[in-house]
């Protein structure tokens, strides 16, 4: 069975820069991405209920040319193809598992 994350486009305070955050799983999960100057995708931060925030500064791994350009195209979009923008999220939590709380995003799904 597939589980439904209903990502969604949010802001943050500016106390929390990224270039891109999504919300998702009834607003219990949000994720912070930045763009590279070779228009990457990368994760910066992700944040749990019941587990807090997950920091992952500059060590944050990218998607791939063809995700990145894939994610970028989600996020200019008004609506989001929860298929693919959910893809997307799982494989940059997956390249990126060993640097978040293993039980976090097992417990909600994401990988």
């Amino acid at each position: 069975m597939k589980q439904d994350f209903d990502f969604f486009k949010t802001s943050m305070p500016s106390t929390r820069k990224a270039d891109y955050y999504l919300g998702g799983l009834d607003s219990s999960v949000f994720i912070d991405f930045n763009r590279t100057k070779e228009n990457r995708i990368s994760l910066v931060r992700i944040s749990f209920d019941g587990y807090g925030c997950c920091d992952l500064d500059d060590k944050g791994l990218c998607l791939n040319q063809t995700d990145s350009g894939k994610f970028i195209e989600e996020m200019e979009n008004e609506d989001l193809n929860q298929e693919t923008i959910s893809r997307l999220v799982k494989e940059i939590l997956r390249i990126n598992k060993d640097l978040i709380w293993v039980d976090a995003i097992k417990d909600y799904g994401l990988i």
